[in-house]
């Protein structure tokens, strides 16, 4: 029997008297690309958050490859790769020394660090500290800290916000690579064209 890749049952978030999510269900396999879709407060970042484990649910569950997500959990953190608006990076380590350890502690090598620092234009940075670059750096160092490790499922939160039209292009292609690659890919978006041009399954909320 095919175990889903992500698997995500009856998943519920409430602030206080106000209902976020309500009872959201879906499955995405290995090698699908889905966009969660909603309007805007109807919770599409805080379900990613949910499923990354960065937010607890008040009711439901999310399951990485079978096994019940769980962010203390070093199969699951092995499994899953994501890149939210509040990631952190080691403040006291270069992009490209951030970017070696990120591969190094998931169970990589720094194999893949140069390619990628080349395909987000990251070159010229490498050797700064995160606070020094600009927020469309950080973000593509975001994106970077993904790509370098590895991973099964791959969940982003807006990818292509601040990356310019080149940058989009290049999100496409390395998002049809991840496809290619098995990796089951769970992101939201408001590009029509990002969406278009590389989503099997759309997952909407709040309507």
């Amino acid at each position: 029997m095919t175990v889903d890749a992500l698997s995500v049952r009856g998943l519920s978030r409430n602030f206080g008297n106000l209902v976020v999510l309500d009872d959201v269900s879906f499955t995405l396999q290995a090698g699908r690309i889905a966009v969660v879709l909603g309007p805007n407060g109807s919770g599409k970042t805080t379900l990613l958050r949910c499923v990354v484990g960065a937010d607890r649910p008040d009711a439901g569950e999310v399951r990485v490859q079978g096994r019940r997500a769980d962010e203390t959990d070093p199969q699951v953190r092995a499994l899953m790769a994501a890149a939210l608006d509040d990631i952190d990076f080691f403040p006291d380590l270069s992009v490209v020394e951030h970017l070696e350890l990120v591969a190094y502690a998931h169970g990589g090598n720094a194999e893949p660090v140069e390619e990628v620092l080349a395909e987000l234009g990251l070159e010229p940075a490498r050797d700064q500290l995160p606070v020094t670059l600009s927020s469309g750096q950080r973000r593509r160092l975001a994106l970077a800290s993904c790509f370098v490790r590895p991973r099964r499922v791959l969940i982003l939160d807006e990818p292509e916000q601040r990356l310019d039209v080149r940058g989009r292009q290049w999100l496409a292609d390395r998002l049809r690579r991840e496809r290619e690659a098995g990796t089951a890919v769970l992101l939201a978006s408001h590009d029509p064209e990002l969406i278009d041009a590389v989503v099997d399954e759309r997952i909407e909320i709040g309507r």
